[in-house]
């Protein structure tokens, strides 16, 4: 999530210093889309022009003009690239809602009257789970998941929620010494995290959430997101996929992905991402940090070079180990893993069996 210039920043993702090593390196670990000589996979792999001919004769209801508002700093994507991609994806996605819809009708068929006193399921919001390190793109795609899918008459309310929101406020990650681990799992309150989407989930008519500034690197004091009954919620961040913790008497609890009936896990090879960090970094310093508001305005006010040594100790240091320790190794128990080439490009796409 962050942890260097926010969004408006160049996120952060995790490194290690040179010459250290890392068993869980995404260069190193397994791919969840590689095989081991004959090793079954999870997954089925899918080129890119595979991928995009399953979109079949789904209209493409966004306007280049549209597809450039929704785009982040430094992303590439184009028509051709929702078209190929995202445009597949969001009609697989109104398939699975509409499943799921389906399903959730047959359990409250079987439980008949008794479900009244155990949470029958009528009206359940479907919610999506997007992550991958900062500056992958992850904050682009969750946009377009949420224009695509709003444009079907089946689901036209969908909200969006980034976890940025569930960071602790700099106060108490300074109180609890995490300040240098901004974006690591400890940083943010997890449980509160966890029982916005389980309230939402559970159908509740208004559910709210802190809201983060990228502008002052902090939750806003006050502020609040109000989410009111959506068809689909997307919930977009670095540690969504996270497994739960075990409580203090050893018990598995129920962890944020539990709540996901679908994921997508945006994926690069860590040095095009690094290059990609750096790009956005140089552009914000053009941009957003020239606000005088801006928490890493002081960063406009020395040279170039200084301020991209602060950058890439940002991403040694904080971004890239938090990638490598807790990021990456979270991509296998993604529905969707999204690969993307050094140009920024979707190259294939592994799709969970069911």
């Amino acid at each position: 999530m962050i942890s260097s210039p926010p969004r408006s920043t160049p996120d952060s993702a995790t490194e290690r210093p040179a010459g250290s090593e890392h068993p869980t390196h995404p260069e190193h670990a397994a791919h969840p889309t590689r095989r081991r000589g004959h090793e079954a996979s999870p997954y089925v792999d899918l080129t890119r022009a595979e991928w995009s001919a399953l979109r079949e004769r789904t209209p493409l209801p966004l306007t280049a003009d549209e597809v450039e508002r929704l785009r982040g700093l430094g992303d590439v994507i184009d028509l051709d690239e929702v078209r190929d991609v995202y445009l597949p994806l969001s009609r697989l996605l109104n398939l699975y809602v509409g499943a799921t819809s389906n399903l959730r009708g047959t359990l409250n068929t079987f439980l008949g009257d008794a479900g009244n006193g155990h949470g029958a399921q009528q009206g359940t919001p479907f919610v999506i789970g997007v992550a991958g390190s900062v500056a992958v793109g992850k904050s682009t795609v969750a946009r377009l998941l949420q224009a695509l899918l709003a444009r079907w008459p089946e689901h036209p309310r969908v909200e969006l929620v980034t976890t940025d929101g569930f960071l602790y406020p700099m106060k108490e990650l300074q109180r609890r010494g995490l300040t240098a681990r901004k974006g690591f799992p400890e940083s943010y309150d997890r449980r509160a995290l966890t029982r916005f989407v389980a309230d939402i989930k559970a159908g509740k008519d208004e559910v709210t959430a802190p809201v983060y500034s990228h502008l002052i690197y902090d939750i806003v004091p006050g502020e609040q997101l109000v989410v009111r009954r959506p068809d689909i919620l997307i919930v977009e961040g670095l540690n969504v996929l996270q497994p739960a913790l075990p409580g203090k008497d050893g018990r598995t609890r129920v962890g944020l992905a539990d709540y996901f009936d679908f994921s997508v896990y945006v994926d690069a090879r860590p040095e095009d991402i690094e290059r990609w960090y750096l790009n956005r970094f140089r552009k914000l310093r053009e941009t957003a940090f020239q606000n005088p508001f801006s928490y890493f305005r002081k960063y406009t006010q020395v040279s170039e070079e200084e301020a991209l040594e602060y950058a890439q100790t940002m991403w040694r240091t904080i971004n890239r180990p938090n990638l490598l320790e807790n990021v990456a190794p979270t991509r296998g128990r993604a529905t969707l893993v999204v690969r993307k080439g050094p140009d920024h490009k979707v190259q294939k796409l592994s799709l969970r069996k069911l």
